[in-house]
């Protein structure tokens, strides 16, 4: 099985091919590697007959990841109903590395709930951008930690777009990434203690201010932690002959000491009889995924298609040498 997803980012970015180079939104993460696919599958069918008429090849073209749902509007329910294979290859930017992890992330949103006011008397309203922008210091510091696995991301904070009113109402979220379950647990637990304490401190700052006094006064009150999403599952290494498969095809490991990602290979973890890998062409941040100017080089998703139609071709040569084994 292979999944690609085709939803972006949000945002507009110039489309263009100059003979060498493709750019626009998800031209590596994931719509061209989603192309270099389809090439790659083409090939192997083209290569070997028993690829499609022994060997059933399932493709999944997904939408959900990139907004945040993590699978919920394609892979996941996939999985769930049985739709895998025996090998699993999520296509994903890995620099043609295979990778046999992919952390899991939450998003956390620290919501103020408060009264406005006019800017003439701030006073008298809560204040949310100071408040807001007060915890997301406090969290960014609390929470930055180099000893866990995992990232935080302090994302998107809003409040309003006027120059002229005091907003009493906003939000700040923060996506935390984590590589295993009690990581996340921890983690969980660490974004509302920090949210305590900075609530603390918010308020121990701000007391007696004639501007936020107010804000100060009530902030605990006004401010609730919510959970977008949590608890979801890590993947966590693969079956061996999977990884020699992979390397017989010629594909590198991702280094151990080097940190993996986040993405829906996570649906994966604890599927029986069952093999999964990350594997796809480019790199999140040499490509600027997500970011402007976004591409994908033209010679790096045909070295993509070219890997998927080995791995297709050594896997079915997998399968007529052990037809009854532990192997495919």
């Amino acid at each position: 099985m292979f999944n690609v997803h085709l939803d972006t980012v949000s945002g507009m970015e110039p489309v263009s091919f100059n003979g060498s180079r493709f750019t626009g939104r998800g031209a590596i993460d994931a719509k061209g590697p989603a192309v270099a696919l389809l090439s790659g599958i083409r090939a192997a069918m083209a290569r070997e007959v028993a690829v499609g008429r022994d060997i059933a090849v399932l493709v999944q073209v997904v939408s959900g990841e990139e907004g945040g749902a993590m699978g919920t509007f394609g892979t996941r329910p996939l999985v769930e109903s049985g739709f895998v294979g025996r090998l699993n290859v999520f296509c994903e930017p890995t620099g043609l590395r295979y990778l046999t992890r992919s952390t899991a992330a939450m998003t956390a949103c620290v919501r103020v709930d408060g009264e406005g006011a006019i800017d003439d008397r701030p006073d008298t309203g809560h204040n949310a951008t100071v408040l807001l922008g007060f915890l997301a210091q406090h969290l960014a510091a609390e929470l930055d930690s180099g000893t866990r696995p995992g990232r935080v991301c302090v994302a998107g904070l809003h409040t309003g777009d006027m120059h002229n009113r005091v907003y009493g109402s906003g939000r700040l979220l923060l996506n935390l990434s984590y590589a295993t379950s009690s990581e996340g647990a921890e983690l969980e637990q660490a974004v509302a203690e920090a949210l305590r304490s900075g609530l603390h401190s918010f308020a121990t700052r701000f007391a007696g201010s004639r501007e936020f006094g107010r804000t100060a006064a009530d902030c605990a009150a006004i401010t609730t932690l919510e959970w977008h999403k949590r608890g979801l599952p890590c993947l966590r290494g693969t079956e061996p002959w999977a990884a020699e498969l992979l390397e017989r095809s010629g594909l590198r490991r991702w280094p151990d000491d080097e940190p993996a990602f986040t993405c829906d290979a996570i649906w994966m973890d604890g599927v029986p009889g069952t093999a999964t890998a990350v594997l796809g062409p480019g790199s999140l941040d040499r490509n600027n995924a997500h970011a402007e100017g976004e591409f994908a080089e033209l010679a790096e998703l045909e070295e993509f298609a070219s890997a998927v139609a080995d791995v297709l071709i050594d896997f079915v040569k997998d399968c007529k040498d052990q037809p009854n084994g532990n192997r495919p």
